[in-house]
């Protein structure tokens, strides 16, 4: 089994190659979606995280506005919310791995894959990258994003030219879908993966 870690910054594509990847039917565990669950209505994480930031959870589901403007910019705060979620996502993509254990590859869409230092786990890294302009224009196009919102989220993540110069391999997303889908084909069938497209 090949693990292949899927990261990038934000606003540079990485659900639209993830969901790539899925049509050309490697499983793909999102880590994103895995603590929005977590932090949803009855989730496993919300008790832990009303009791280190009270009142961030409404419902018994956290509310991500508020726990977003509690540790954004604030390193300790932000550390302490990692301290919670990480742990929780690592199991979650173990039980994933056994889960798809018959598989030739797995895809691991990972965020914060460098910030982590969570490289090692993984066989290959893919990051995707586009434009500044492009990735600035997508991302403010997002509900409840401001562009202070977005360079505060920009300041705690890896530069992307870092990601780029640690990947295995770089995937352009400024351009159509269609140039996106071969990039990531040839990937694929460099790793000796059929596409089945």
């Amino acid at each position: 089994m090949i693990k292949i870690a899927l990261t990038g910054s934000i606003g540079m594509g990485k659900s639209t190659v993830a969901a790539m990847a899925a049509e050309a039917a490697i499983p793909v565990f999102d880590a994103d979606a895995e603590v929005r669950a977590m932090q949803g209505f009855g989730g496993s994480l919300v008790e832990a995280i009303e009791a280190r930031f009270p009142g961030t959870t409404i419902g018994g589901a956290v509310d991500r506005d508020l726990l977003s403007a509690r540790v954004l910019g604030d390193r300790d705060q932000l550390a302490a919310l990692e301290m919670i979620v990480h742990p929780a996502v690592v199991d979650r993509r173990a039980r994933f791995i056994e889960d798809h254990r018959a598989a030739p590859a797995l895809l691991f869409d990972i965020p914060l894959l460098f910030e982590t230092n969570g490289q090692a786990a993984f066989d290959k890294v893919i990051v995707v990258s586009a434009p500044p302009a492009v990735q600035r224009a997508r991302v403010l196009t997002r509900a409840g994003m401001t562009p202070a919102k977005f360079d505060q989220i920009l300041r705690r993540q890896t530069a992307d030219a870092i990601k780029r110069e640690r990947a295995d391999f770089v995937i352009d997303t400024g351009g159509s879908l269609k140039q996106t889908r071969t990039q990531l084909d040839k990937i694929l069938a460099c790793l000796g993966l059929a596409t089945g497209r």
